[in-house]
């Protein structure tokens, strides 16, 4: 592994009905954050499809695909061309009937260096993804990559500090968080703003608390009838482990997102804000339960 540090890469999307146009814009935007240095690279969530979980229709469940299958053949085909890991967010089909979402992390060579399944699963209005996926039972770990030791998360998960720390504590340099997240367009006016500031702070609290970047990757465009589906307000961005936004993309065009790991920083944050050294480890069994009567 490089000792100062690494270059990552998010890359961010509209999307079409078409999954085969969905994977080639992916896979160009993968190249292109390659030639310009990144090391890593994270896709959206769900980058294959429009995001179906705005309504629960049984046809959906043929969007999904095995792990290794098509989409990770290909990308890792670019991963082990390049020389670059790959974050890869797919609809994962495990078996007749159950149903992830999964993010494949591909390393620099094109083999699989593993799988996270999504432990968060939403079900709020247009975003009905418990009539989609099973929650997963992969736990929270890291990937020991060419480059890097990297945690991943996806979307909602990115609310939940638990998730985060156990992460980092697993060694994670770098969360990445793939994301599918946008506006209600009749709400945008009145509670938009406040919306994606908390959605931001959020993250960058997992930066600060746990003394490690996060690199959160979302996607872009407006997706469902006019009025009303959702707008995804983009905004894929990198946070220093101080919780600084050090790149960000814009909210509303496909983007390749470049920022540089320095793992000194890393060190010296935890140096001087030692929450780490600090926590209270005897003292946290009540986290373990749903409420605290």
């Amino acid at each position: 592994m490089p000792q100062d540090g690494f270059a990552v890469g998010l890359v961010q999307t509209s999307c079409t009905p078409d999954p085969d146009a969905n994977l080639a814009r992916t896979l160009a935007g993968l190249g292109r954050a390659a030639d310009a240095g990144a090391e890593v690279v994270c896709t959206q969530e769900l980058f294959r499809s429009l995001y179906f979980c705005q309504s629960e229709d049984h046809a959906q469940f043929d969007l999904a695909e095995t792990i290794p299958g098509p989409t990770t053949e290909a990308v890792a085909a670019v991963a082990k061309r390049r020389g670059v890991v790959v974050i890869a967010s797919l609809f994962e089909k495990r078996a007749p009937g159950v149903y992830h979402n999964s993010a494949a992390v591909i390393d620099a060579d094109g083999t699989l260096a593993g799988i996270y399944r999504k432990m968060h699963i939403p079900d709020d209005p247009l975003y009905y993804e418990k009539f989609y996926f099973t929650p997963g039972d992969t736990g929270f770990t890291s990937f020991v990559t060419r480059p890097a030791r990297i945690g991943v998360l996806i979307c909602w998960d990115q609310w939940y500090p638990e998730g985060a720390r156990l992460t980092a504590l697993r060694g994670a340099e770098v969360l990445f968080y793939p994301t599918a997240i946008g506006w209600h367009p009749a709400e945008k006016a009145e509670y938009g703003a406040a919306q994606h500031d908390a959605w931001r702070t959020m993250q960058r609290s997992h930066a600060i608390a746990n003394g490690v970047y996060v690199a959160a990757v979302n996607r872009t465009g407006h997706e469902g009838p006019p009025g009303g589906g959702l707008e995804f307000w983009g905004g894929s961005f990198v946070a220093d482990p101080f919780g600084r936004i050090v790149a960000e993309s814009p909210p509303d065009r496909d983007d390749v997102l470049l920022s540089r790991v320095d793992r000194r920083l890393i060190e010296e944050t935890r140096r001087h804000w030692p929450f780490l050294r600090d926590r209270r480890v005897d003292a946290y069994a009540g986290l373990g339960l749903r409420l605290i009567d």
